[in-house]
């Protein structure tokens, strides 16, 4: 789907649906692509599990290196800064 940012502001919400639908949505400004609107991607977490035995395979995990299991966590990450002060 192709429409100018006129018509984009009019229909909007279509244009949002077909993206969502994963279908290309180009907004374009004086007849030229501006803008492609595209569905925002669901973001997730580590696989620690995966990670654990693509280390094991490369030999890391003899290394000595652990990861802890609150590592994601945003207190973990202002801990090791030192923007905290541990609990």
């Amino acid at each position: 789907m192709q429409m100018s940012i006129r018509e984009a502001k009019s229909r909007f919400t279509e244009a949002a649906a077909a993206a969502a639908r994963g279908e290309r949505v180009v907004v374009t400004k004086h007849g030229r692509p501006f803008v492609e609107l595209v569905p925002v991607r669901a973001l997730g977490g580590m696989d620690f599990e995966a990670g654990l035995a693509i280390s094991r395979e490369l030999g890391l995990a003899e290394a000595g290196i652990e990861i802890p299991p609150h590592f994601d966590d945003a207190a973990f990450s202002r801990e090791v800064l030192g923007l905290d002060e541990p609990a």
